[in-house]
């Protein structure tokens, strides 16, 4: 086993998930709802936290997984989670409860992103996490950017597309898509980039100028 492996390992088994999140992620699983490894919603929870982050938004809600480690990290915030799938929501609705979560920490939006995001707030949310439809991520990252106040953080998971991204002949849509997003932001200068290469990947963003005119 090479180092880079040997790391990946032990990074995935090392961390603790709480239970709440862990039983939400066992009924993501019966629902094909793909959740984010606990390394990556790990690293969401710390820079939710980091951020002092009081408004956030999450573009795909699945079981509630990722919407329950943005508020472990952020306990004071409130969440608007978007999905459309009613049965997704309803799963999330019912993890969140068994986490403790009060019901005025949590707004969700049934409906397809690309509708729902026109009409929400510019520079209103300190955190937004884009994990749906990854055919449309570069449109759902401009919105991000626009969404997000001066300081806020745009959160790309999946971002490395199982390692599909690292290889140069590999040309399917929704890999184009993220390399042109990885490439676009890295040459930005209105937001700071990092991308880890933990898990499924986790892109960074965090607007520090006017990211209107997109990315």
């Amino acid at each position: 086993m090479s180092e880079q492996d040997a790391n990946a390992r032990y990074v995935r088994e090392v961390v603790v998930e709480p239970d709440a999140i862990a039983r939400a992620r066992a009924h993501a699983v019966e629902l094909g709802a793909t959740p984010l490894s606990a390394a990556i919603g790990a690293q969401c929870a710390v820079l939710a936290a980091a951020t002092g982050a009081r408004s956030m938004v999450e573009i795909g809600t699945g079981a509630g997984v990722s919407g329950l480690w943005l508020l472990r990290g952020a306990p004071k915030a409130v969440l608007t989670s978007i999905d459309n799938e009613p049965e997704h929501l309803a799963a999330a609705r019912t993890a969140f409860h068994d986490a403790g979560i009060a019901p005025t920490r949590a707004r969700f939006i049934t409906g397809r992103a690309a509708d729902v995001l026109p009409r929400m707030n510019e520079a209103a949310y300190d955190i937004v996490l884009v994990d749906a439809d990854p055919e449309n991520v570069i449109e759902y990252v401009e919105h991000g950017l626009r969404l997000v106040r001066t300081g806020g953080t745009v959160l790309v998971p999946r971002v490395l597309a199982g390692g599909r991204v690292a290889d140069p002949v590999q040309r399917d849509a929704v890999t184009a898509a993220y390399r042109s997003l990885i490439q676009e932001t890295q040459r930005s200068t209105a937001v700071l980039v990092a991308l880890s290469s933990t898990g499924e990947g986790l892109l960074q963003l965090t607007s520090i100028a006017d990211a209107s005119d997109g990315t």
